[in-house]
């Protein structure tokens, strides 16, 4: 071998010699030159003929290559695993080594005729040795992944061994193989602190070796190709037992809400467990394998992940551009939760140049998110103006507009900081919330309101009666206040916006006062001229069957009417009690005190002040409607 190095030195400096030459005497005087450096390029020895020269080279070259062809050509043909044996694999990588070391060392001379020759058949040498190494790496890939190991991080290092390989619950299982094709999928988890080492270190090693040479002989892509065509095999399946469901935008746009639903719970675990468990480990898998050729390691990766991370964000965007019904915002929601709570995964797992465009996609289809969500509140918004002012509500209760929209507010602000994000356009996503976001949030929700109250003014414009008008705002209005007061809406609004609209139910609370009983409470008025003349009489018995009349007609009609607010309820009769009975009272003394009244006064006075006070206590028996 010593002999054939020599050989290979001279050729070299032969070479030079006619290349930088560009004749016979330059030629020679580059080869005098090498002489006086190294006792090896004696002038004999550089001077040699073309003829002689070219004879020991190719002698030289034609000896390298026939001991490596014996030694490469009994591994190529091996019908055994050459991997079985280390010793077996460790020659045959070494004679790899040599390989690609005499291409390397004699391709410079390459344009010389007999070298020339020999590095074609020194390069279909390499290409037989490529075929067969990549079979060898391919099969390494799939019998590591028979066994590969989980453990759990815990403080003290003790790992968590899953040795059972059937199926378990689903929190329980974590990853199981598939025993028809051999390919170890994820299974559901709950807790994403795990680690996943899905093929043994002693495989990662041989990969390692493999995916070296195959990268210095020039076929690194074919050793890319094989390998991420298998891991993303795994990855897909493991996505589908996680219950992913492969859907176009089409069939995610025609699938049942309850369907989508539930679909949308599937991709929330699948994309957490993705993100921060089998996305990592395939990164930290391939800079294993791919160890020194970063290159590689990030294509590979891409590769991998790819198909699987599409698969994901193509979901999430069928989502984002599907309908913008107003029951759709929560899962909307949690959808949008999830992109932004795993876009640090996002940026860290997908961070080399062949990722870029995964991760920017990520964060469109976010904002897309966004842009569905804050769509939601505008058809929120178009449902009230739309909502018609066709019959009114009996009794004046709560209208389902109202119900419909306070309980639908205040279930949207328990995601109160993700929402203060939607509405603020230029925030970044992560967990934490400025806030100094919340204005957006509270002028989209005042206007809103603003919107439900406008609607319920026009509602009440149906009721024929003012005092059953002032009833139904009453009602409405005073539902509208608490559900504001027990919720985030209290903090989104303000204190002024609460103390505002309350004293709006006291004015209709007055405004329901003075529509129904001022003109009950003018039938009690008597003025005291007319108590000194014959006529008294009749001006009290006028009066009181007045009083009666109306009375009695209000007492019959707002028997129905509803209040749904039991202490508003009594509120309101203990106010009319508190008006009403003074009156009644006074008048009566005084109407038994007229002389010709007197003594059928008894007869004459069809209610005493209980019965007029238990009238009262029966008003507002109307079912208000539901909280």
């Amino acid at each position: 071998m010593a002999e054939n190095g020599e050989e290979k030195l001279l050729a070299m400096a032969r070479h030079i010699a006619k290349t930088l030459g560009r004749n016979d005497t330059m030629a020679d005087d580059i080869l005098q030159i090498f002489s006086t450096f190294d006792g090896r390029f004696s002038r004999e020895k550089l001077s040699e003929k073309d003829g002689e020269e070219d004879a020991r080279v190719s002698a030289a070259l034609e000896h390298s290559l026939k001991l490596l062809d014996r030694q490469i050509s009994q591994y190529v043909a091996a019908e055994h695993p050459i991997w079985a044996d280390s010793a077996d694999s460790s020659a045959f990588l070494d004679a790899i080594d040599e390989l690609i070391a005499t291409i390397r060392d004699w391709s410079p001379m390459a344009g010389e005729k007999s070298v020339g020759a020999c590095i074609v058949r020194a390069e279909d040498l390499m290409q037989q040795a490529m075929f067969r190494v990549e079979e060898e790496f391919r099969s390494l890939m799939e019998r590591g992944g028979e066994s590969f190991e989980l453990s759990r991080e815990y403080g003290s290092g003790e790992p968590f061994d899953s040795e059972d390989d059937e199926d378990e619950d689903e929190d329980g299982g974590i990853i199981r193989n598939d025993e028809e094709n051999q390919i170890p999928v994820a299974q559901p988890i709950t807790d994403y602190n795990i680690i996943i080492d899905v093929l043994p270190s002693v495989t990662i090693n041989d990969l390692h070796e493999i995916a070296k040479r195959m990268v210095a002989a020039g076929f690194g892509k074919e050793c890319s190709h094989v390998y991420s065509s298998l891991r993303r095999e795994f990855l897909e399946e493991s996505l589908s037992r996680l219950g992913l469901k492969k859907l176009s935008i089409e069939e995610v746009h025609k699938m049942p809400w309850q369907d989508l639903e539930d679909e949308i719970e599937r991709w929330i675990k699948a994309a957490n467990v993705s993100l921060r468990i089998l996305f990592p480990s395939e990164r930290r898998l391939c800079d294993r394998v791919f160890f020194g050729f970063s290159s590689a390691s990030d294509l590979s990766f891409m590769e991998v992940c790819r198909g699987s991370t599409i698969q994901l964000l193509n979901f999430a965007d069928a989502v984002a551009i599907g309908s913008r019904s107003p029951e759709r915002l929560f899962k909307i929601l949690d959808v949008f939760e999830t992109l932004r709570d795993l876009m640090p995964e996002f940026e860290s797992v997908f961070s080399d140049q062949y990722c870029v465009v995964l991760r920017n996609e990520a964060m469109t289809i976010w904002k897309r998110l966004g842009e569905a969500i804050r769509g939601i509140f505008m058809e929120l918004e178009n449902l009230i103006r739309r909502d018609p002012a066709k019959a009114a509500v009996p009794g004046g209760g709560l209208h389902p507009i109202t119900r419909y929209v306070m309980n639908y507010l205040r279930a949207a602000c328990r995601s109160c900081q993700t929402l203060e994000q939607v509405f603020d356009e230029n925030v970044v996503p992560s967990k934490g919330v400025s806030s100094s976001s919340s204005s957006s949030l509270s002028v989209q929700m005042d206007w809103i309101m603003e919107l439900l109250e406008s609607n319920l003014e026009a509602k009440s414009k149906i009721y024929k009666d003012s005092a059953l008008s002032s009833v139904f705002m009453m009602n409405n209005g005073r539902y509208i206040v608490q559900k504001v007061k027990d919720s985030e809406l209290g903090a989104l609004l303000g204190d002024d916006w609460i103390r505002k609209h309350n004293a709006k139910v006291r004015q209709c609370y007055s405004s329901y006062q003075r529509s129904s009983w001022n003109k009950v409470l003018g039938a009690l008025k008597v003025d005291s001229s007319s108590l000194a003349t014959s006529a008294a009489s009749k001006t009290f018995k006028e009066k009181l069957k007045l009083f009666n009349v109306y009375f009695e007609e209000i007492c019959k009609v707002q028997t129905s009417w509803a209040i749904y607010d039991d202490q508003m309820r009594e509120e309101l009769r203990i106010s009319v009690t508190k008006i009403l009975l003074p009156a009644y009272g006074n008048f009566i003394g005084r109407f038994k005190n007229v002389p010709e009244l007197g003594k059928n006064a008894d007869r004459l006075i069809k209610y005493n002040v209980e019965e007029v006070e238990a009238r009262i206590g029966d008003l507002f028996q109307g079912h208000g409607g539901r909280k």
